[in-house]
Order: C-alpha cells, then sequence, then structure tokens
C-alpha cells in the first residue's frame, strides 16, 4: 500500500456529506436568493472583495461549504476555528498571524468561526479591534439569530446573510447527484434507490441536506445485495434510514390537510382543527410542523383579539420539542383547541404587511424626527432638539400626544383595533388617553 492509497481511504472514510460537499460556486446547492448570478455575494466572492459576514441559517443549508468556497476561491489566508473549542489565546494567535500576513506579505487573513454565536463577550471583545480595522475578514457561521446571540458589536460589523433551508426538489437532485457519482459518492455500489424512496428521504429530512446524505447512505451501505445481485433500497429502506414513515397519503393530500388545518383554525372550529392536525401526524407529518403553523396563526387569525393565545402556542410548541411524541401532542392539542376558541381579529397582520410597505417602499428622506434621536451623540443643534422630546411619564396616564413617525408618514394609521376580545379595551385604553388615531 502506497501514500496515494491511504489518501484514497482516508477520503472514503469521510461521511457521504464531506465527500460531496460542493467546491465552487457552480457546483453549491440552493441559496439562490443569495448566491445567484449577479448577486452581490457571488461578486464578492469571485472578486476576492468579500467583507466581514454571518452566515446564519438552520442546519445542513451549506453555510460551512460556502465558507469554504470562499477560502478556496480567496488569495489571501484562510483561518477556521470553531467557537465552542476556541478561547481568547486562540483569537490572539490568529489575529496576530493575520498581523504579520498583512505586514510581511500583504496579504488578508479570513477568519472562519464555527458556532459563532458560542462566543462569549470576552471571546468577542479581543476580536472586535481586528475587525474593525480590517486586520480580518470574519466569516461566522451560526445556526441562531446573531441578532439575539451575538455581541452586537461584531454584529454591527458584519452583513448578515440568511441562509433558507433547501427545497425538496434541490435535495433530491444531490440525491441523485450522489448516488451516480463514482468517485466521491455512492456510484460504486450500482445501487438502484426506488423514486418513493428519495422523495420520502428528500421531504423527511426538512430541508437539511446533510440529514439526507447520512440518510441515504445508511440505507445504501445497510441493504443486503439480492438474489440478483443488484442493491434495491426502498421505501421501506428509507423510511428506517431516516426514521420517519412515509406519509399515509399523497403530496396533493398532504398540501390539502394543512391547508384545512390552517383554515379550521382561522374558521374557530376546534373539531375539525384537531381532526386535520392528528391526520398530518399519523399519516407522518412532523409534529412540529403543525406547532409552527399553530404559532403563526395565533398571531395572525387571533392577534390583540386575545394576546395570552401567542403564549399558548408558543408554549406548546416548547412543550412538544422538550417531550416529544406521542404526549407532547396532549399540550399541542390544548394550544389548538384555545386558539380555535379565541376571538379573531386580523387587525395586527393588516398593521404589520401596511408598515412593511411603507418601510418598502417609501422614502423617509426627513429621518427621525430630531426630539427622537439619540441625544447622546451629535452636535449642539441636535442635543437641543432633544429637549423638545416630551417624556410620556412626566403627563396623565402616562401618554401625550406628540409626532412619532417621520413628516412623511406622520399622517398614517397601521394598527386599528377591532370591537373584538380584547382589542375592545385596547381601543378603550387609547380612548382614555385621548389618543386621536
Amino acid at each position: 500500500m502506497d501514500l496515494f492509497d491511504l489518501n484514497d481511504n482516508s477520503e472514503k472514510a469521510k461521511p457521504l456529506a464531506e465527500r460531496m460537499r460542493a467546491n465552487n460556486l457552480n457546483d453549491f446547492i440552493g441559496q439562490k436568493h443569495i448566491v445567484s448570478e449577479g448577486s452581490l455575494l457571488r461578486r464578492a466572492i469571485s472578486l476576492d472583495r468579500l467583507g466581514s459576514c454571518i452566515f446564519y441559517g438552520p442546519p445542513g443549508t451549506g453555510k460551512t461549504t460556502l465558507a469554504n468556497i470562499v477560502a478556496s476561491t480567496t488569495h489571501g489566508e484562510f483561518i477556521k476555528l470553531n467557537a465552542v473549542q476556541a478561547g481568547v489565546a486562540d483569537v490572539k494567535a490568529a489575529v496576530k498571524q493575520a498581523e504579520d500576513n498583512l505586514r510581511m506579505y500583504g496579504k488578508r487573513t479570513y477568519l472562519m468561526l464555527d458556532e459563532c454565536h458560542r462566543f462569549n463577550k470576552t471571546q468577542s471583545d479581543s476580536l472586535l479591534p481586528a475587525i474593525e480595522q480590517g486586520t480580518i475578514i470574519f466569516i461566522g457561521s451560526t445556526t441562531e439569530n446573531p441578532y439575539a446571540s451575538m455581541t452586537p458589536a461584531i454584529v454591527s460589523r458584519c452583513r448578515v446573510f440568511e441562509f433558507r433551508r433547501l427545497s425538496v426538489e434541490d435535495i433530491k437532485g444531490a440525491l441523485k447527484k450522489a448516488l451516480s457519482d463514482k468517485k466521491k459518492g455512492l456510484g460504486e455500489y450500482s445501487a438502484k434507490v426506488d423514486e418513493n424512496a428519495i422523495n420520502h428521504i428528500a421531504t423527511m429530512c426538512g430541508g437539511d441536506l446533510r440529514s439526507a446524505y447520512n440518510a441515504l447512505e445508511l440505507a445504501v451501505l445497510t441493504t443486503p445485495v439480492g438474489a440478483d445481485g443488484t442493491l434495491h433500497v426502498t421505501l421501506a429502506d428509507a423510511e428506517q434510514s431516516i426514521q420517519r414513515k412515509a406519509l399515509s397519503y399523497n403530496q396533493d393530500d398532504y398540501y390539502d390537510y394543512l391547508s384545512a388545518f390552517c383554515k379550521s383554525l382561522r374558521g374557530s372550529d376546534s373539531n375539525a382543527a384537531l381532526y386535520y392536525a392528528m391526520r398530518l401526524i399519523e399519516g407522518g407529518c412532523d409534529p412540529m410542523l403543525v406547532a409552527r403553523r399553530l404559532v403563526v396563526h395565533s398571531s395572525e387569525d387571533v392577534g390583540m383579539a386575545d394576546p395570552r393565545a401567542l403564549q399558548v402556542a408558543t408554549s406548546a410548541m416548547y412543550a412538544l420539542e422538550k417531550i416529544g411524541y406521542p404526549e407532547g401532542l396532549i399540550p399541542l392539542s390544548n394550544a389548538i383547541v384555545y386558539v380555535c376558541e379565541a376571538p379573531k381579529s386580523n387587525a395586527v397582520v393588516e398593521a404589520y404587511h401596511a408598515a412593511r410597505r411603507d418601510a418598502v417602499n417609501v422614502r423617509d428622506d426627513d429621518g427621525v424626527p430630531d426630539y427622537l434621536r439619540d441625544n447622546s451623540y451629535g452636535s449642539k443643534e441636535d442635543k437641543a432638539a432633544s429637549k423638545r422630546y416630551k417624556y410620556p411619564h412626566d403627563f396623565p396616564n402616562g401618554y401625550v400626544e406628540q409626532q412619532y413617525l417621520p413628516d412623511s408618514l406622520k399622517d398614517r394609521v397601521y394598527y386599528v383595533p377591532k370591537d373584538i376580545g380584547y382589542e375592545k379595551t385596547v381601543a378603550e385604553i387609547r380612548k382614555s388617553k385621548g389618543k386621536k388615531r
């Protein structure tokens, strides 16, 4: 056995997901909204002009893969750390290496930090000056919302790119490519995998390509060769490999049941909503999908008519996640009944859409009214203007009429409470404060 054989064996020992990892943008799967031809991120990577950024999204959606593509296309140095293992000393060593690269060779240094949300404030502070000065180009990768889980000083100096779960079609294409690829994939097994088996893995992996690769590899490697000498992977094999049974209905029925569940919630029919929820779940649908839809509808269709509906729905989702199936379906059913029986109002979702339209389409060149701006910095004029701000607690009922929106939007009204449930109370509170709108 020579060195080449050792290298080949080492490569084969890697999981399928690692072997099939894309090494250029043309082979990269999914995330067209950020890496399509002509997109800002794609141009920045191609021109080696990528600034500090954070890749944020669910697992198995390509965050690490895209960071590796950056590493392979850049002309600079590339350092990779994991926030779970790296300490302040590791960060300082990386910064020192980056300073040497820049001073002696004129090369930029990219620092790829996996699980960057695990960095504490001390670790982040040790890295911040290098990011500010451009000594290091920071690329963070995280499954957690960076705006909530990371030091604001780091996030404010990075552009955040949100990754989305991959589509079923994207995953099916990747699995079929892996089956035919004899060098990196499973092509050497000449496995026959039924179309419904591929569909099942692609559907049940939840948009996580790594999970789909793992399930396919397990199915192929553990399926015995048949009497005819072929390796045949069936739907039953796929069910076992991904530990999810196939839906006991077709795809059209699945979307029909889901639509009926959502409309039953909106229509306040708890009997129908419970039936469709259980029909989905017992047919093989992930209960968390039902829970997530319930949380959305608790705000979309109930909203301020009963603000507790959102609390009940999110608590049920948390309970389901921690307890699991089947006991977790009890708090889920409790929440379904609560959301159904609660008074209904779409005033909040109407306000959301109206405010979002203005945020996108209306140019507020006049900006924030000067007396509402941050007065901790700025000119003497800015500080003087801030004194015109009326502090609501200095007035009866903790309210005083003053303009908060920019001049270009000052007459806009987004949220209009309806005469339903708690929204009646909201309207009365507004009236008691003397609000004009």
